[in-house]
């Protein structure tokens, strides 16, 4: 990586960062951030400056609001210590000012609860280090929590550990079909790693934030890196953008649906709203003509003969007088009557076959031979 702002040590002279792809829990990088839009903005002496903000812990997949009772200047990007229902937690803040109380009114929290923990102060280097140490039993810790689980016979997949800024308490993120009885695992888990033991269950798509990876897009998996709510995606959703339902193009690293299927639903769910409704069948005197797809930017909609192979594409408004037409009982003749031919324009090409002979490239290429030797010689 190596951005200049990363506080994770220098080698020749060199930022060589945290080498965790821009997304630095102890550095200036960070990961699913609120950008503060109104942090230029000079806040009026008669208003007071909110007391809340919002701090990020590990891999920025866990957010939490704090007080911060102290009055401490604290700014997006400094480390904090904070209190926690097990002793202190370390992690750096996200979002200050007048924007926090706009999350807090998004979450539906209320800014006078008591569930609102307190700063306790800036991280000072020792907190750091302790963060370090902590950090740097995660992985040993996973792998060994995996084996320990795979000898219990337990049907779970523990995806990631993660340990409290002083060390004291470790929380076991695990996937798992069917309800898992781990009462004897927390006792291994406790006597193996002399910790408090939490255990947390998360979904599939959950576990994809936390883990990361490269999309079919070419980029970074959208839970990984801003999406923050994930609502539910249906078959329904690929059926109204015409999406062939083909579960292993349409389904992302976590299994499910791909999120982003979500994304443009809005925009097909408005251009569908012209379509006419029972349009399945349209009755000729030729037969009856049957709906294959419809070209829902062209607004188009294709149909074809029971006994036939041409496909016919007619606009909205035809369809709708067809459909008129054929509430009233009567039927056009044919649906070809309905497509006008565009005619082609009088368009003048030119001649080219035999004019180039295949002597004249070979001479061009000969010569471009001799000039590449005689270059050589010189």
């Amino acid at each position: 990586m190596g951005c200049g702002s990363c506080g994770c040590g220098l080698e020749r002279d060199q930022p060589v960062g945290c080498r965790n792809n821009g997304l630095c829990q102890t550095g200036g990088c960070n990961k699913l951030n609120t950008f503060n839009w109104l942090s230029d903005l000079p806040v009026p002496d008669s208003q007071q400056s909110f007391d809340i903000v919002e701090v990020t812990f590990k891999k920025g997949s866990r957010k939490d609001f704090y007080r911060n009772s102290k009055k401490l200047d604290l700014l997006t990007g400094d480390t904090v210590v904070v209190e926690s229902a097990t002793g202190k937690d370390i992690g750096q803040v996200s979002l200050s000012g007048e924007l926090v109380r706009l999350q807090l009114s998004r979450k539906k929290l209320k800014e006078n609860s008591d569930n609102i923990k307190q700063v306790i102060r800036k991280a000072s280097d020792s907190d750091l280090e302790q963060l370090k140490r902590s950090r740097g039993k995660e992985v040993a810790t996973m792998i060994s929590a995996r084996t320990i689980a795979r000898d219990l016979n337990l049907d779970m997949k523990i995806g990631d550990v993660e340990y409290q800024g002083d060390g004291r308490k470790a929380t076991f993120f695990y996937t798992a079909e069917d309800r898992v009885d781990f009462r004897e695992l927390i006792k291994k888990f406790a006597s193996e790693f002399k910790v408090k033991i939490e255990m947390r269950q998360i979904g599939a798509r959950q576990e994809s934030a936390r883990i990361g990876g490269i999309g079919d897009c070419g980029r970074e998996l959208c839970c990984s890196t801003w999406l923050t709510d994930f609502k539910s995606v249906s078959t329904n959703v690929a059926r109204y953008q015409n999406l062939a339902i083909n579960q292993a193009k349409l389904s992302g690293q976590c299994g499910r649906l791909k999120c982003c299927l979500n994304y443009e639903l809005d925009t097909y769910l408005d251009a569908i709203k012209d379509f006419p409704e029972q349009a399945d069948v349209l009755q000729t005197e030729a037969g009856d003509a049957k709906l294959l797809k419809t070209d829902i930017f062209k607004r188009k909609m294709i149909y074809m003969y029971n006994n036939g192979s041409k496909h016919y594409a007619l606009d909205i408004e035809q369809v709708n007088s067809i459909l008129e037409m054929n509430k009233k009982g009567k039927k056009p003749t044919e649906l070809s009557a309905f497509i006008v031919e565009q005619e082609d324009e009088d368009i003048e090409f030119a001649e080219v076959v035999g004019q180039i002979s295949l002597s004249s490239l070979e001479k061009t290429s000969r010569r471009r031979k001799k000039r590449k030797n005689r270059r050589r010689k010189r």
